[in-house]
């Protein structure tokens, strides 16, 4: 028969208790960094080389030149040409350098809100594409394929709000810039500060991201999640595993779940197949946050770049997948996904 406690023993196995848990914090803090900085690495490689590519093209003064193939392609979808360049600086740089551009085209071509909303979605689904198709491409999606999703369903969401915004004659007051974002140094040192800020913040990002993922974990918020989440998952073909990773993606950036899911990937914890399906989705459709409130202070409309954004990237997505089965693994590990 085991001896009973004492009142007076009984207060002496807390600290031990507390003690045993600090061990435990501390391996898992660990175990944390190692991952983000793991996953952050992955990005860095991608990153870096392309952000030197990007300024080079910008102070060689070539991104112009990039942009006049598209012209004709503004024409589709309502737009003036010359906002070709606005949407090429994006496509070849960020929202934000696409944003720096914007003022000075519109003194030459003022919009209105529905051609702002047709504009903001064309720059909300193919932007910053060097970094993230090379994001895309190391989680196991074919860049070639992912390229012609990002700029046929950027056009193709131009085209279908063009078209409805016509047709219903609305949204044909003059578009506003509420903000317009001041022009980066152009200095070498400058430029190469704020890269290295950025890529600090990433790495920052991406450690609560980790860290919030096993919590959540622990919690079972995220069995939760993806119990809510499930069918409209199921129903776009997205397994549950890549199910939180995809709503990061969706939240906070490409750049961000897309780093997550490259580290799911390479485990082999997500097949190749969810893999493809989530990142789709997320190059359709991410960061839903802060690029739609970006697109909402240069004069968007929610209709386009909300909705719009994320029930089309919905149905998109659940199109492709579905119509990847029935290609057939054959065709869909020579055109869509490979092993990672």
């Amino acid at each position: 028969m085991t001896a009973p406690v004492s009142p007076e023993d009984a207060p002496a196995s807390e600290p031990k208790a507390a003690a045993g848990g600090l061990p435990r914090l501390v391996s898992a803090a660990r175990t944390c960094l190692r991952e983000a900085a793991r996953i952050s690495f992955e990005l860095y490689k991608i990153m870096i080389p392309v952000l030197i590519v990007v300024k080079i093209l910008q102070e060689a003064g070539l991104i112009p030149l990039l942009a006049r193939p598209l012209a004709p392609l503004m024409e589709l979808v309502g737009l003036p040409g010359v906002y070709g360049l606005v949407w090429a600086t994006a496509i070849l740089n960020s929202i934000y350098a696409g944003m720096i551009v914007l003022p000075s085209v519109m003194l030459e071509a003022p919009l209105s809100v529905a051609q702002m909303s047709v504009l903001a979605v064309l720059m909300l689904l193919a932007h910053n594409l060097p970094l993230e198709l090379q994001i895309t491409r190391r989680a196991g999606a074919r860049l070639p394929f992912q390229l012609l999703l990002r700029m046929a369903g950027a056009l193709l969401l131009g085209i279908i709000l063009h078209q409805i915004y016509s047709r219903l004659g609305v949204l044909g007051e003059p578009a506003r810039l509420l903000l317009s974002p001041e022009a980066e140094s152009q200095t070498l040192l400058a430029w190469s500060v704020s890269q290295v800020r950025n890529l600090v913040l990433i790495f920052g990002i991406i450690l609560t991201l980790i860290s919030l993922m096993r919590l959540l974990s622990f919690l079972g918020v995220t069995r939760l999640m993806d119990a809510v989440l499930g069918p409209v998952l199921r129903f776009m073909g997205i397994g549950a595993k890549a199910s939180t990773i995809t709503v990061i993606g969706l939240t906070m950036g490409l750049s961000y779940g897309g780093g997550l899911i490259i580290g799911e990937a390479k485990s082999g914890r997500v097949g190749p197949a969810d893999v493809f399906a989530g990142v789709s989705l997320m190059s359709l459709c991410h960061s839903l946050i802060e690029d739609t409130l970006l697109m909402l202070v240069i004069g968007g409309h929610v209709s386009g770049v909300i909705w719009g954004r994320l029930f089309f990237s919905m149905l998109l997505t659940a199109l492709i997948v579905r119509l990847a089965r029935l290609a057939g693994p054959a065709f869909a590990s020579r055109y869509l996904w490979t092993s990672v």
